[in-house]
């Protein structure tokens, strides 16, 4: 990856994959659904969308990107909610365009946050924080969308059922065991150790070296201790809002084509979509989450049409409309940065000269 042509190459190929999904979409909800629709009758839930609609699905969007700024700024005290916004602009866009973006990302927030004062070990903090709390909320969200299926009894049989409990509460019980290992140094020592067990059943080839998976962890832990003791609360908080607000955009989508399915469906269709931005394929999953998310909506009853046409406003929301918003927010800080550069360097009279005539 260290070649440049190799990377330009790979994100060619990534962006034109997805721009390929997205263009046969038809073709492929009819291979995973057995269901005709064309860009016709997409075109047409679109054409019924009100302004109304359309505003409130700005708002919801804008919102969830403010949302997000409380987790950045509990992630690295100092850091102002402007500042948050920007860096998280800035970083969807460069990871929402290149394959494997997130470590791109990475590099493009610690030039920032060190172009504002802030020190290496602060930004490594940060970085670690806030990647620590997003996946363990991406591991929650399927568990909450597997109980709002079960709650609402949206499940074929009871056998699926009870499957779904376990899964759901083995998950939970997954984040509660980590979460505990960065809060607790014993509970840390103790997952340490486990691991070490789980190491030492591999072959000895692939072994690192020994009590490495515990000194790797307890590293993490140290690093994150101190900002999860104190800002755990206003961490997930924060969280819970982007994510609540993420869904409500999907609402908005589902309501303005006639998609909606009921809360127990619309939660699930949504956790599972957050989970197929994982798909490192395409950046940040593009063109699999609408896929995927039509076959949803269609398992649930949706029409095809309808359900095309939600997925592809959804994405629009979460994916298409944070490049060129996070390009604006790049540009404005490099123009503000190369700015206060030009005014740092600009000399200064000497007092003795302003005196005189």
């Amino acid at each position: 990856m260290k070649n440049k042509w190799v990377q330009a190459t790979l994100s060619v190929l990534s962006l034109g994959l997805a721009v390929a999904l997205v263009v046969y979409l038809p073709q492929l909800v009819q291979a995973l659904t057995g269901k005709h629709v064309s860009w016709h009758q997409i075109g047409a839930e679109f054409s019924a969308l009100g302004p109304g609609m359309i505003a409130a699905m700005a708002a919801a969007w804008l919102l969830s990107l403010l949302a997000y700024t409380f987790v950045l700024t509990n992630s690295l005290p100092g850091l102002t909610h402007p500042q948050a916004l920007t860096l998280n602009a800035a970083g969807s866009a460069v990871s929402n365009v290149l394959p494997f973006g997130g470590a791109a990302g990475v590099a493009l927030t610690f030039a920032m946050a060190r172009g504002w004062g802030f020190a290496n070990r602060s930004i490594v903090v940060m970085a670690l924080v806030s990647g620590v709390w997003n996946t363990l909320f991406r591991f929650i969200l399927p568990a909450v969308g597997i109980l709002a299926l079960l709650l609402a009894g949206q499940v074929p049989s009871p056998t699926i059922a009870k499957a779904g409990w376990v899964g759901a509460l083995s998950i939970l019980a997954l984040v509660a065991v980590v979460v505990a290992a960065l809060y607790w140094d014993r509970a840390a020592t103790l997952l340490g150790r486990a691991l070490d067990a789980l190491v030492r059943l591999a072959p000895p080839r692939f072994r690192p070296h020994e009590h490495a998976a515990s000194g790797a962890l307890q590293r993490l832990r140290t690093d994150t201790a101190a900002i999860v003791r104190t800002r755990w609360a206003g961490l997930s908080l924060g969280m819970i809002a982007f994510l609540g607000l993420q869904w409500l955009i999907m609402v908005c989508c589902m309501l303005a084509t006639g998609a909606y399915p009921g809360l127990a469906q619309s939660i699930a269709v949504f956790a599972l979509s957050r989970v197929l931005t994982t798909a490192v394929i395409t950046p940040s999953g593009a063109g699999f989450m609408e896929a995927g998310t039509v076959a949803f909506l269609v398992f649930f009853g949706v029409d095809t049409a309808p359900a095309a046409a939600t997925a592809l406003l959804f994405g629009f929301w979460t994916y298409t409309i944070e490049i060129p918003f996070g390009g604006l927010a790049l540009g404005a800080w490099a123009l503000l940065r190369r700015r206060n550069g030009r005014s740092s360097a600009a000399p200064t009279q000497p007092e003795s000269l302003k005196s005189q005539p």
